[in-house]
C-alpha cells in the first residue's frame, strides 16, 4: 500500500470561509467517492494552534504505484488541484506501508 499525504497552507489573507476554499474543500470531499483506486480517503482542518502547523490535510491510500498514478491523473483530482492553486500551497509525501 502507498500512503498519500498532502498538507495545505492557505495563502496569507485567505480564510476558511472564503468561497474558493469552501468550493475546494467540497471538491476534495467529493473526490473520495469518484476515484475507484482510492482504498481510503480522509481530510480535515488542522486543530493545532502551533505556528508551524499547516491548515488542511488530506490522507489517502492506494494499492500500488499504478493506482497512485491513476488517482493523480483522474480528471476530478486535476480539477480539485486547479482550484487549490488559487489560494494555497502544499507539501506532499507518498510512502509505502504495510
Amino acid at each position: 500500500m502507498i500512503r498519500h499525504l498532502v498538507l495545505f497552507k492557505l495563502n496569507e489573507g485567505v480564510e476558511r470561509d472564503d468561497p474558493r476554499v469552501v468550493a475546494g474543500v467540497r471538491a476534495f470531499e467529493e473526490l473520495g467517492g469518484l476515484v475507484p483506486e482510492l482504498a481510503s480517503w480522509e481530510l480535515g482542518w488542522n486543530i493545532s494552534p502551533r505556528p508551524i502547523a499547516y491548515d488542511f490535510a488530506l490522507n489517502a491510500s492506494v494499492a500500488d504505484a499504478g493506482a497512485l498514478t491513476a488517482y493523480l491523473e483522474h480528471p476530478a483530482h486535476q480539477a480539485g488541484v486547479a482550484q487549490w492553486h488559487e489560494f494555497a500551497t502544499w507539501v506532499i509525501a507518498d510512502y509505502v506501508f504495510e
